[in-house]
């Protein structure tokens, strides 16, 4: 009788494991300061969506000039009367010199504001640099050669300098001289702005990582069933740099509030009426002799939050790495 011999078939290969979300967020719970850091966060979200909410218990806005309107409250020089600047019963965070502002309303609607810009800046740049780096590092040969180039040329220019110089290049393009500048405008002029050149270091980490994973086995296996570019881009590669894009968007969304703050406190972000951290802090910073209770909550509550956001973001690039993994 003869013998049948088994062979072993070799079983395709697995892509790299990823952490569920629930996996992920216990993972981050796990270290007190993310804890911390996480619930900081949830809380400045929670204030900028409930801002409507807020203001409207507490029985202020952000536009309304109640020093100038109310006799009593600033001084002849503009300043509040009540010490601690205006601090009292009817105003909790005080009064904003000169326009006699609400400052606790102020701040709840400079939170929307940062926040906005912020995210939209984030999702901007993070498309922008997936689609130039999963491109391009799956392509190589000459695009490759071109990208390189192109984003040492791009990072060679200094970024503060280019920010201050097309902000009022793009919002003259846009405008019409004589024409007030709406709202919806000026946030779409900083996002264009940041990303300009955001999207440049999340494409270079993404190229190099596609070029990594292009020669994968699970890749290969791939591309030997017959499996198409857009496959394996869309079904192979980019489930595998998920890690890199979450950290990315988490550290972002700081450093695009910082930085919205810093245009802001240069004259070239927001401008008025609506209400921002960084025109509040250079508002505060002419005054801050006479009187620095006005400074002292914009600048506690932009340290927090980006702090808060630095320290959650180190905490999810530690939980996505699989050598923390446990």
């Amino acid at each position: 009788m003869a013998v049948v011999e088994q062979v072993a078939v070799p079983e395709a290969p697995v892509p790299p494991s990823r952490p569920a979300p629930k996996s992920l967020l216990r993972r981050v719970c796990r270290d007190r300061t993310a804890a911390v850091a996480l619930g900081v966060v949830a809380l400045f979200l929670l204030l900028a969506i409930g801002a409507p909410l807020i203001a409207a218990l507490y029985g202020k806005n952000p536009t309304e000039h109640y020093g100038q309107n109310v006799p009593g409250l600033l001084s002849d020089s503009g300043l509040p009367v009540a010490p601690n600047g205006g601090i009292s019963g009817e105003f909790w965070f005080g009064l904003e010199p000169g326009l006699g502002r609400d400052v606790l309303t102020q701040l709840l609607y400079g939170i929307r504001t940062s926040l906005l810009i912020a995210f939209l800046a984030a999702a901007v740049t993070t498309t922008l640099g997936v689609l130039a780096g999963v491109a391009v590092g799956y392509l190589g040969g000459i695009t490759d050669r071109l990208f390189g180039f192109l984003s040492n040329v791009l990072l060679a220019f200094p970024t503060l300098l280019l920010l201050l110089a097309l902000s009022p290049v793009i919002q003259s393009r846009l405008v019409d001289p004589g024409t007030a500048e709406p709202e919806w405008m000026q946030f779409l002029v900083l996002v264009l702005v940041f990303s300009a050149f955001g999207w440049i270091p999340l494409a270079l980490s993404l190229r190099a990582s596609v070029r990594s994973l292009r020669e994968r086995d699970f890749v290969q296996s791939a591309r030997a069933m017959g499996a198409g570019g857009f496959h394996i881009v869309f079904r192979e590669l980019l489930p595998n740099v998920r890690a890199q894009l979450l950290v990315h968007a988490t550290m972002a969304v700081p450093t695009f509030v910082a930085a919205e703050a810093v245009l802001s406190f240069l004259g070239v972000g927001v401008n008025e009426p609506v209400p921002d951290w960084g025109r509040m802090i250079s508002r505060g910073s002419e005054v801050f002799q006479a009187d620095p209770t006005y400074m002292f909550f914009p600048g506690v509550a932009l340290l927090l939050f980006v702090l808060a956001f630095n320290l959650l973001g180190d905490a999810v690039r530690d939980a996505l790495d699989p050598r923390a993994a446990r």
